[in-house]
This record gives C-alpha cells, sequence and structure tokens, in this order.
C-alpha cells in the first residue's frame, strides 16, 4: 500500500509508517476501529460512525481527545479525495514488554489510512449482481457490538464461505441469525423487513440504522426482532448492508435459491432509496 496515513500525531508515507511489537493492538487486539466511506471527499454517516467509535472507547476504557473527523477528511485529501474508504484504528498504546495487565496508563496509538472505492450502488441497478451465502455457526465473543479489530471469528467464518463458492457467511447462535461476517442482515416476510434485534450480540451497523431510518420516512413496514435460522428458507428476499457496499441482495443459501433467485422489488426500491440519499447529500455539499 501507499499514500499518506496518520499516525501519531504525523501524516507520514505509509512505508515509513511504523507501530512497536509491544503494541496491545498488535499483542491482544486491544483496539477499535471503524471503516469509514467518503464519496467525492465527503464522509458518508460520519458522524455515526465517529460516535460508535466513541462509544466503544467509553465501553473499554480508552480516553482520546482528538478531532476525528478532520484527521479523516485530512488523510482522504491527502490521498487525492475522491471515493475512498479511511480505516480509523485506535489501540490502547505500545508498553515495553508484552504483559497482560496495564501497569501504568498507556499513550493510545492512532493510525489512519485510506484506499480507493466504488460508490456503493451508483448507476443503474439492474448492475447489481447479488450474492451467494452459507450459514455458519456464530463462534465468536458476546460481544460484538464491540467494533474491535479482535475479528479471527469474522474471518473464519468468511473463509468457509469461499470455500464454498459464497461471498458471504450469516451467523447463527443458538438457532437464531445474528449478522454476517461483515454486514448486517435482512430477511422479507409478508413484504415486511425484518432485521436481528440489536443486542451484545451484534454490531449495529450505520447502514442498518440508515436503512430503517430510510424505511420509516417512506411507510416501509420494519421490525426487529430474533429470527430463527429457519425462516431464511421461507423468504422473500434477504438482503444484507454495510458501510462501503450499500444494500445487496442475497440470492441463494446454502446452495438454495432464495424465493425465485432474483433480486426482488422492495430491495430495489430500498436501493433507490439509498441511491436518492446519496444524491441528496453529495447535492448539499456541492
Amino acid at each position: 500500500m501507499s499514500g499518506i496515513v496518520y499516525l501519531n500525531g504525523e501524516f507520514v508515507p505509509a512505508e515509513e509508517a511504523r507501530v512497536s511489537i509491544f503494541d496491545r493492538g498488535f499483542l491482544f487486539s486491544d483496539s477499535l476501529y471503524e471503516v469509514i466511506p467518503f464519496y467525492h471527499g465527503i464522509g458518508f454517516r460520519l458522524e455515526e460512525h465517529l460516535e460508535r467509535l466513541k462509544e466503544g472507547m467509553r465501553v473499554v476504557k480508552m480516553e482520546l481527545n482528538l478531532d476525528f473527523a478532520a484527521l479523516c477528511s485530512e488523510v482522504v485529501q491527502r490521498n487525492g479525495g475522491g471515493n475512498r474508504a479511511v480505516y480509523l484504528q485506535i489501540t490502547r498504546g505500545a508498553d515495553t514488554q508484552r504483559r497482560v495487565v496495564c501497569q501504568t496508563p498507556l499513550v493510545p496509538t492512532v493510525v489512519i489510512f485510506s484506499y480507493p472505492i466504488a460508490v456503493a450502488l451508483e448507476g443503474n441497478l439492474d448492475l447489481v449482481k447479488g450474492i451467494h451465502a452459507i450459514t455458519t455457526e456464530d463462534i465468536r465473543w458476546r460481544h460484538c457490538e464491540i467494533k474491535t479489530t479482535g475479528l479471527l471469528g469474522n474471518i473464519m467464518a468468511i473463509q468457509q464461505a469461499l470455500e464454498s463458492g459464497a461471498q458471504e457467511a450469516l451467523m447463527v447462535r443458538d438457532g437464531y441469525l445474528t449478522e454476517g461476517s461483515s454486514s448486517n442482515l435482512f430477511v422479507i416476510q409478508d413484504r415486511t423487513i425484518f432485521t436481528p434485534a440489536t443486542n451484545e450480540l451484534i454490531l449495529g451497523g450505520t447502514t442498518r440504522n440508515l436503512l430503517l431510518e430510510l424505511a420509516s420516512a417512506n411507510n416501509i413496514d420494519w421490525q426487529e426482532k430474533n429470527l430463527p435460522a429457519s425462516c431464511l428458507h421461507r423468504a422473500e428476499e434477504v438482503w444484507i448492508s454495510s458501510s462501503t457496499r450499500g444494500v445487496i441482495p442475497v440470492l441463494q443459501i446454502d446452495g438454495q435459491a432464495v424465493a425465485n433467485g432474483q433480486p426482488g422489488p422492495l430491495w430495489r426500491r430500498m436501493a433507490e432509496l439509498y441511491q436518492c440519499f446519496e444524491k441528496q447529500l453529495f447535492d448539499a455539499c456541492n
């Protein structure tokens, strides 16, 4: 990777950025992160991402007073602007040796870098192909609402999906759906959007919340509820959402087609509303 990154108060070339081997983020995943899309140089749901980061810092007791919005924007601009994803990570800091318990307060490590992305759902929705998914056991720890870099369970799930020829894993805990390996989940039945209720087992996605806001504003019925994995077999539509992909239809699960195996009408309606929201944001900022 090339470009300019922010590291602990300095903007430096990516190839010159260095972090201590005793950093607790490296040794213990004692760290938080966000991935924030910037479209045409504008942060998309930037405040919502940073509010989630702030809440995560409160829960894990990290203290840091920085203008993250300004720093993220600066990284984007220093790398040419346009459409980029910003990766922001905060660790508890670097110790002088490997030890589980911090003997003294450490100075947090902050790294921010960016990379090019496409605008989510830009253009003709007929060209959105949809994805295939599998279901798999949710083996992650029980505080998935904290966006930590401890993602081994997620990585194992997506590896299993890729080995099966799918593009996402829908995770199941105690018989109930939680979320995708890197996405939130929506199941449509009786023309109503259902999504697992947010709790400690689910990361409250910023795009998930946006879709529910758009549904409410446009009189589209939705409910948060516990969803048994069996509901996938009778679903009219299934979607996933994430910050850099928007909302994507799932056309096949565990080798079986969802309904007729094509993107559904309610997905198209939500994708159109998402596109309108993007356009209004860009127009307001230009």
